[in-house]
């Protein structure tokens, strides 16, 4: 059997994508004033790449699913016969939801409640569409900005304290623990967020504001989604609460159970568990579940620890997270230099730079920038490069 196959990802159109850094990264046409937020590499069922079999395309999940051995025994021991991730490429052009993500233990007794009370799985209100848990790291592709969890409690009082309208808030917080406190802002009505929040507007200028202001993002994602100052949206008041954190190009950020976050603005690759269990806190449309998301969130004090940048020296770096379910490796290569590898567990390679020829001892392909390949697992392979550049390699650790 084959044990390297050309790989083709999938789009995700989302409203707040970018419209041409996708197509011009991957190499496709954009079509004007349409949204292109996310490029799949994987065997996410609602959204599989394709495999080149024999002339044929095929789902990766199908492929999977007849040819199980392509995991490697590792992964099927662990994760049973499903790859275990999900690896994209994101253009945020718009805020995203706060959101968080349910350990194992919790999504699977989360899906099964939901299933037991009968809720279609397509239901917009449900929360658990898996039993699996979400961890995910990401890697700047540009200068990049995200909330990433709650700041050190003695920040969060300075940043209430600089604002006469927040004033009241850091008395309360003074008396409270984060969780009370976080709870309390979630479940208030429009007259309180209007008391807290209406001076901003007042009193600010967004082109007079830097991003690293809570104040900046206030009235940018006011902006950019289109927010009515009559109904407010209580997911606002979290640029006072969390981090505000800058991922300089290069670096990377993981994301662990629990942790709230959202992304801001800017490009990267994204490597996560396989799972579709978001629990939203504000700025979108979609389901908020207030009770699950006090339920399963993490309010410890959170000092934003980031993945250093990959060398620029020829040859392979796995980056490193906590994570058991995936592991992002940096390829760079020059013209003509031979990089040997072994796939110990099935590994998804996507071109992000220059391009490359990747052969085994029976088949070889070349790719450009934007190509992808699937890597069957206990596979020893070359990576030669063609033209000066990198890739990246989903894997197992």
């Amino acid at each position: 059997m084959t044990a390297l196959y050309k790989l083709t990802g999938t789009i995700q159109q989302y409203a707040w994508g970018g419209e041409n850094y996708i197509p011009h990264l991957i190499g496709f046409t954009a079509q004007k004033n349409q949204p292109y937020a996310e490029w799949w590499l994987g065997a996410h069922t609602s959204s599989p790449a394709m495999l080149e079999v024999a002339d044929q395309k095929i789902p990766l999940d199908q492929f999977i699913h007849e040819n199980p051995t392509v995991l490697g025994k590792q992964s099927r021991t662990v994760f049973g016969d499903e790859l275990p991730y999900l690896l994209k490429i994101l253009d945020v052009k718009q805020p995203l939801s706060i959101q968080l993500h349910p350990t194992k233990q919790q999504a699977q007794i989360g899906f099964a409640t939901e299933n037991e009370r009968g809720i279609d799985l397509k239901d917009p209100k449900r929360t658990y569409k898996d039993n699996n848990h979400k961890p995910e790291m990401m890697i700047a592709l540009s200068d990049f900005w995200l909330l990433h969890g709650f700041k050190p409690k003695t920040e969060i009082l300075q940043t209430l304290r600089e604002r006469s309208s927040l004033k009241a808030l850091a008395d309360q917080l003074e008396t409270q623990d984060l969780h009370h406190f976080y709870s309390d802002i979630m479940q208030a009505n429009q007259t309180q967020l209007a008391n807290w929040l209406l001076p901003i507007f007042e009193l600010n200028q967004l082109e007079n504001l830097r991003p690293e202001n809570p104040d900046y993002w206030v009235l940018y994602s006011q902006k950019e989604m289109n927010i009515s100052l009559e109904k407010l949206d209580a997911g606002l008041m979290c640029f006072y609460l969390f981090n505000i954190v800058e991922v300089k190009q290069g670096e990377g950020i993981f994301q662990d159970a629990g942790i709230p976050h959202a992304y801001l603005r800017g490009q990267n690759i994204e490597l996560m568990a396989c799972s579709d269990n978001v629990i939203r806190g504000g700025l979108t449309p979609k389901h908020v579940d207030i009770d699950e998301l006090l339920k399963v969130i993490d309010c410890r004090e959170v000092i934003p620890e980031l993945i250093p940048t990959a060398p620029q020296h020829h040859g392979s770096f796995t980056y490193t997270t906590p994570a058991k379910d995936f592991a992002l490796a940096n390829v760079r290569y020059d013209n003509a230099v031979q990089i040997n590898e072994k796939a110990e567990s099935a590994t998804i390679l996507l071109v992000m730079q220059g391009s490359l020829k990747i052969s085994d001892k029976n088949t070889a392909l070349e790719l450009k920038q934007g190509e992808s390949a699937f890597i069957c697992a206990d596979t020893e392979y070359q990576i030669v490069g063609l033209e000066i550049g990198y890739c990246v390699l989903a894997k197992l650790p």
